[in-house]
């Protein structure tokens, strides 16, 4: 039998992590307005609308301690398309709603989709012209180093929860490269279609997913041999997905349907499909795992889900093209 004392955490943890989501922030990128909008979850109100400086971040993620939200600039071309190249990434003191920081790559690298480090409490940002990974130290906003990765257009990343492994979505060639952070070297590069978009990372480290742009379906990597173990069948083309912090689901959302596809995990099949708003871009759980939100670039939305029912609770309204989420932890 468990004891009062165990209970006792357990009920407290549990109430610190309800709090948090309450207190917490939904970022999201608002593209089309060169800004990053600043959200209320409870009330569902844009309470800041943060201009980056009349440019153009798409991605957007959160420091560790909730404080501050690094966005780097791409500039306003698709992959691989003529565009300007962003040279640049802001950084926005959420509670101040304002920019307080910048670091200048030095020249054009379209940096794209920025995460911390589990481990080292760097910030990992793709530099796709660079074909690599920048190390950024967020205290000095110094480039601390690079990672390779071998091929060109890797837009997208998601780091292995132990810190070790670098994985990025290639889009043009259609193929996932497999980094080594430590030794800052490509282990190997996966094969996927010839056009692949957004990657996703299992809780256990064992599966990593990404969506084939030519076929409605999502591969899932099994890390240990570095291969598409399993192919899984969606209901259109998928774009951006996020893992349930019990494992259980992976949300992909699906553009083309205007949809949100829930996959089982266990079964590694779609469990049903869920309608959400126009054009769906980008998934993200929150941290308690009871909600999901979904960007809309179509109807400048995001979509709240209802994770328990799996259906859309509310529709916010956050600004024009909608894209890019993250989640910043309340205090």
């Amino acid at each position: 039998m468990r004891s009062n004392h165990f209970i006792a955490a357990l009920s407290l943890a549990l109430a610190l992590t309800a709090a948090h989501a309450q207190n917490g922030r939904l970022l999201v990128a608002q593209k089309g307005d060169q800004s990053l909008a600043i959200v209320d979850p409870a009330s569902g109100n844009v309470i800041a609308s943060v201009p980056e400086g009349g440019v153009t971040g798409h991605e957007v993620i959160a420091s560790p301690d909730g404080r501050f939200a690094y966005v780097p600039i791409y500039g306003n071309s698709g992959v691989g398309m003529p565009g300007t190249d962003g040279a640049n990434l802001v950084v926005i003191d959420i509670a101040a709603h304002k920019v307080v920081g910048s670091l200048d790559f030095g020249h054009g690298v379209r940096p794209h989709m920025p995460l911390f480090g589990p481990k080292d409490g760097l910030l990992y940002v793709t530099t796709e012209l660079d074909q690599a990974i920048a190390l950024i130290d967020p205290a000095t906003l110094k480039i601390v180093g690079h990672v390779p990765t071998g091929q060109p257009q890797s837009h997208m990343l998601a780091l292995s929860h132990d810190g070790r492994r670098g994985y990025t979505a290639n889009v043009g060639p259609g193929t996932v490269s497999v980094l080594d952070i430590e030794a800052r070297k490509v282990l190997t590069i996966i094969p996927i279609s010839t056009n692949t978009q957004r990657i996703s990372i299992s809780n256990d480290d064992h599966w990593v997913f990404t969506a084939d742009q030519t076929k409605p379906q999502l591969a899932a990597i099994d890390t240990s041999t570095n291969k598409v173990a399993n192919w899984i069948p969606l209901s259109g083309l998928g774009y951006g997905s996020a893992i349930t912090p019990d494992g259980h689901w992976l949300l992909i959302a699906v553009p083309s349907k205007n949809n949100v596809d829930v996959i089982d995990m266990k079964a590694m099949k779609l469990a049903q499909s869920i309608p959400v708003c126009a054009d769906p871009q980008e998934t993200l759980v929150r941290p308690d795992g009871k909600v999901g939100y979904v960007s809309c670039v179509g109807s400048d939305q995001v979509a709240e889900i209802d994770l328990g029912t799996m259906k859309v609770s509310r529709l916010f309204a956050t600004g024009k093209g909608t894209d890019g989420l993250a989640w910043a932890t309340g205090h």
